[in-house]
């Protein structure tokens, strides 16, 4: 993640709580397919605190996938919200809510992204803790 997304991911799971897995790998490399890692997940009714490490046996548990960007929520960005949660029912969690976090919204996307069970939450760049 860039130092424009991590500050907003974390920003989003300080509200949520549990386990954030950071970069979380939802599809291992090989020569036929290429690693594929979400920007965060969330493994919810877990301990608040960040992972060390991005693998987490999640069969059973609640989790939310998270997809960040800085900029203006796009095809790009929905699209990897959206296939992220479908990779991740791969791996057997009880539920999984998809979230793209973004540094503005879009009346065309959010509307696409409500269709297909994406939540959009817009965290702005004046939202930034002043730490970071």
């Amino acid at each position: 993640m860039s130092k424009h997304e991590t500050w907003r991911t974390r920003l989003y799971w300080e509200q949520v709580g549990g386990l954030l897995i950071e970069e979380f790998i939802v599809v291992k490399g090989n020569k036929n397919q290429g690693k594929r890692a979400l920007d965060g997940l969330i493994v919810l009714n877990e301990e608040k605190a960040i992972h060390n490490g991005n693998t987490y046996d999640i069969k059973g548990k609640d989790v939310i996938v998270i997809q960040t960007k800085a900029h203006r929520i796009g095809m790009y960005l929905l699209g990897q919200a959206y296939f992220s949660k479908l990779l991740i029912e791969k791996l057997q969690p009880r539920s999984v809510k998809s979230v793209a976090i973004c540094g503005n919204n879009d009346a065309i996307m959010a509307k696409l992204a409500e269709a297909h069970g994406v939540e959009i939450v817009v965290i702005g760049d004046d939202q930034k803790p002043e730490n970071d």
